[in-house]
């Protein structure tokens, strides 16, 4: 009886909170209910966790240093449009840095920073793929809880973005990750290319500074909205989200550094093999995307 009811009132809620979602997102791929992206990050789970490792457990790593290239360029591509679409959307072509709010209307300026976001949503779904090669090559050492849990919360909060607020201060997080991306793709991709481009990798040291530097400004971005003594952003919960995100990410970067680079004494070395430089920092990148 308690199920039932705890059941009732939670699809009460549900349809409460569609009422009031945005109607020109409605439509849109995979936006019309949850259902088609719990069962994607369900199958993803079930694969890297269980299916993926038991299937490899007999079998060679796979040689995928084809793939990893055209897919660390591709995800480096992508994110460059993004940037420039979110500049161009609002935060180079109005925004305030400040209290921005969402604009509901249709007008091309809001519609287009709305296809933005749910482009970003959809990048969410398309970075599955770096643990499903992890596992096709067998470093499961890499396939940590965070890891997964992080890949896996990452659709499920940005649908609740497109479909309650695409647009305004809760898309900086996002903007400002599509250029970090950029940067830690670059890496990922030249150092799939083999030991012959490890020459140009010399900045690899400074990621974890940037990745640092991105949860910063993300925190100090979003925590202004605490000290303004007016701002009617329609849906402050993601504000806390957000927060949330960046102070925990910000202090598993602290706590990295700490033990990698202050107490441990040592820094990244650049003479590793490409799959070696790839799979360690990968270890770090998949850790922090907010």
């Amino acid at each position: 009886m308690a199920l039932k009811e705890l059941t009732s009132t939670a699809v009460r809620i549900y349809d409460e909170w569609m009422k009031v979602a945005d109607p020109r997102t409605q439509d849109w791929l995979l936006m019309s209910s949850p259902l088609p992206q719990t069962i994607i990050i369900a199958a993803y789970i079930y694969f890297v966790m269980s299916l993926g490792p038991r299937l490899m457990e007999n079998r060679k790593p796979f040689d995928l240093k084809r793939v990893l290239v055209v897919y660390n360029f591709s995800v480096v591509a992508l994110s460059l449009y993004m940037s420039y679409e979110f500049v161009m959307s609002g935060w180079g072509t109005g925004y305030s840095f400040g209290c921005d709010l969402v604009d509901y209307s249709r007008s091309p300026q809001a519609m287009r920073m709305a296809s933005t976001c749910w482009l970003y949503y959809f990048s969410k779904f398309i970075e599955l793929l770096d643990t499903v090669f992890f596992v096709l090559r067998k470093k499961n050492n890499q396939v940590t809880f965070l890891h997964v849990y992080h890949h896996s919360i990452m659709p499920f909060t940005w649908w609740l973005g497109v479909k309650f607020a695409a647009g305004g201060l809760g898309t900086f997080h996002a903007f400002l990750n599509c250029i970090v991306h950029v940067i830690m793709y670059t890496y990922y991709g030249l150092s799939a290319l083999g030991p012959a481009y490890q020459k140009f990798l010399w900045w690899k040291k400074h990621l974890t500074s940037v990745q640092l530097l991105q949860f910063v400004i993300v925190t100090c971005h979003i925590g202004q909205y605490f000290f303004m003594e007016d701002c009617p952003y329609p849906y402050p919960v993601f504000i806390y989200i957000i927060a949330i995100y960046g102070v925990v990410f910000l202090l598993l970067f602290l706590n990295f550094w700490y033990h990698a680079y202050t107490k441990g004494k040592r820094l990244p070395r650049v003479h590793q093999s490409a799959g070696q430089v790839q799979n360690n920092n990968n270890g770090v990148h998949h850790s922090k995307r907010d």
